[in-house]
């Protein structure tokens, strides 16, 4: 079963001709002749597009169409007005209502079908892989049959035209795989046909095979110069045309383009504007005859109103008309960007070349002159469609391009960023290493002349301090303590550079009995401090255990210094899960510091608290800082003043020696 589409008419001419119609291409009709039944289908059936008259004999078509519009389970239905009230201000407050598309009556059946078909693929549905497509256009009865059963049997779907006009319309309506094609037709012959094809930007790319039952040798040249991608006798062998045909579709498959625009010979709305209603009429009467919808306005203003709500694919403007010229509307539209590209072409009862130059530099696309016969008009209106297609068919390709060299440019950017930032890694890295060397030998030379400073203080004050004044005793002894500082500063910075160069070696740690270690260490190096330390057991990690005893001897111990006069001291080790993972940390309820400074604390040499009040050489938070980033991890801390402090810290694995 197809599609449903619903159709809602109380003319039973109607509903027969569009259910006839529509189900020959593939959809399901629900014809309904009052609103009731609408209401009905619309609730028993899945339906996928509403064909709507907007007079109706128990209510007003518009209305049935508000209530889809603001029903929670229709309202993205698409819905196609279909009235016989095609005046503007008609148009105008259905669309306004919310309908997609608005036809008059009398209607162009194949444009109604054609615009169904656009509007029903707005709401896709799931469906299984459909057969590969043949059209094939011949005005003999007994061949299409023919033909049909042998590409049905060897598995495609196809579809069938007696004439080229026909042909076309089904063409751009069901964008077939392939086109077989009879050279000779009435009207429309083959050759033109697929020149035809050609010449549409949606359907160009469509393999198409000239038949033909001439045994003119020069057949054969005029079908290729059409621009046929095959020829084939009829005489031939079924077996031939199939292989041909075959091969052409599989190789016209592997070039599928990007964006495929609407075709020439889709549904088409010309707008029609003029005072006269007798040439309206004759002009609405011939653009039908191919297949356009015709919207008709009496007046430039009720053409610049209708435009506001619907676009067209062409327009017809008279020249001279009362109130708003032709003129005047034509450069109104130009003017206005959403509007200004529509092809329009100027119409006028004067022969005057100055009438014409006058109405081009409005900014028409074209000029003709209503005396001219209707077969010209209907050319130059396909003429423009087509120009404006390639126009669009340009812009896009331009796009595409444009697109393409940006995508390039930023892909370039991306590259030349991330090398960029590569040698600034590599470089970095190399002059940290430098500087971690000229660190660490500089600290490592300071010690010497340190250690005969401390040396000979000591000395002087355990041998010589006799000959000194109480003053000179004092000097030596801040002499003494500097030079110990400054041993105590060379250290860690050695302790420092050391972790810095040291290969990461990770293995499952037991971080619980690590801290569990460091505490106990403390502990016997202040047997008088009575501090107590809960420990979380079962923490573990994958990380370097020389440098996680680092950690935690930094950590611990400035958590027992920090808590040294702080009555029932408390220290805890434990873990925090987050959403990202599992956060360790080491807590006291000591003296804690200033959150306006956290900033600082894990730079080297920095110190919130007093040298005094806690000793210290600000090195060691620093140390842990480096470590954790080389476990991949990140510290930071959370405290107040005199209530204590949390530092946390994550392992996520191990770095390489020398990044920061």
């Amino acid at each position: 079963m197809g599609e449903a589409v619903l159709i809602v008419d109380d003319s039973l001419t109607v509903r027969m001709d569009l259910a006839e119609a529509i189900g020959a291409e593939g959809f399901r009709a629900v014809p309904c002749a009052t609103v009731a039944e609408a209401r009905l289908a619309l609730a028993r059936e899945d339906i996928r597009l509403v064909i709507l008259d907007v007079l109706l004999p128990d209510g007003d078509g518009l209305g049935l169409l508000k209530e889809i519009r603001d029903s929670s389970t229709c309202s993205s239905i698409p819905v196609m007005l279909l009235s016989s009230e095609a005046e503007v201000r008609d148009r105008i407050r259905g669309l306004a209502t919310g309908a997609d598309e608005y036809v008059g009556k009398p209607y162009e059946t194949s444009y109604v079908v054609s615009r169904a078909r656009e509007l029903a693929q707005r709401c896709p549905v799931e469906c299984a892989p459909q057969p590969r497509t043949i059209l094939v256009i011949d005005d003999s009865a007994t061949f299409r049959m023919e033909l049909r059963s042998s590409l049905e049997a060897a598995g495609y779907k196809v579809l069938l035209a007696p004439s080229g006009e026909e042909g076309l319309r089904a063409a751009a309506d069901a964008r077939p795989h392939g086109i077989i094609v009879d050279d000779v037709l009435p009207g429309v012959d083959g050759a033109t046909v697929v020149r035809r094809l050609r010449l549409d930007a949606a359907l160009r790319r469509i393999p198409c095979l000239l038949l033909t039952g001439s045994g003119d040798q020069s057949a054969e040249l005029r079908a290729l110069d059409s621009g046929a991608d095959g020829f084939i006798r009829k005489e031939e062998d079924i077996a031939v045309i199939l292989a041909r045909l075959d091969a052409a579709v599989r190789a016209a498959s592997s070039e599928v383009p990007a964006e495929v625009p609407a075709s020439l010979l889709g549904p088409k709305k010309i707008l029609a504007v003029d005072d006269s209603l007798t040439y309206l009429q004759a002009l609405s009467e011939a653009l039908r005859g191919e297949g356009y919808d015709v919207a008709l306005a009496h007046s430039g203003q009720e053409a610049l109103d209708l435009l506001a709500v619907q676009q067209v694919d062409c327009i017809l403007l008279d020249l001279l008309m009362p109130g708003l010229s032709g003129h005047d509307t034509c450069c109104r539209i130009k003017s206005a960007p959403i509007v200004r590209e529509i092809p329009l072409i100027m119409l006028t009862a004067l022969e005057d070349r100055q009438a014409m130059i006058h109405g081009l530099r409005a900014g028409a696309d074209d000029y003709i002159a209503k005396s001219s016969d209707l077969e010209v008009l209907k050319a130059r209106v396909r003429a423009q469609i087509r120009r404006k297609q390639f126009e669009e068919e340009n812009r896009r390709i331009r796009e595409r391009l444009l697109r393409t060299e940006h995508e390039a440019a930023e892909a370039r950017a991306v590259r030349e960023l991330a090398e960029a930032r590569a040698a600034l890694v590599l470089e970095l890295e190399r002059k940290n290493k430098e500087l971690e060397a000229f660190s660490y030998s500089v600290s490592h030379d300071l010690r010497a002349p340190l250690r005969s400073i401390d040396g000979f203080s000591q000395a002087l004050l355990e041998h010589y301090s006799d000959g000194l004044d109480e003053k000179g005793r004092g000097y030596l002894v801040r002499v003494r303590a500097a030079t110990q500082r400054m041993g105590e500063l060379i250290d860690d910075l050695l302790h420092l550079s050391r972790v810095s160069r040291a290969e990461v070696h990770t293995r499952r740690l037991d971080l619980s009995k690590l801290a569990q270690s460091v505490a106990t260490e403390l502990k016997s190096k202040h047997p008088d401090r009575q501090v107590e330390l809960v420990i979380e057991q079962g923490l573990s990690s994958d990380a370097d255990a020389g440098l996680m005893r680092v950690v935690f001897e930094n950590l611990l111990g400035n958590a027992w210094k920090f808590t040294e006069k702080t009555p029932q001291a408390r220290i805890e080790v434990g873990v925090q899960h987050k959403e990202w993972g599992p956060a360790y940390l080491v807590r006291d309820n000591g003296a804690g510091f200033d959150m306006e400074y956290a900033g600082k604390l894990f730079q080297p040499f920095q110190r919130l608290h007093a040298e005094a009040e806690f000793p210290g050489t600000g090195i060691g938070l620093a140390t842990v800082s480096r470590i954790i980033d080389r476990h991949g991890g990140r510290v930071w801390a959370e405290a107040a003043v005199g209530v204590g402090a949390t530092f946390y810290f994550t392992l996520e694995g191990a770095r390489p020696g020398g990044l920061r």
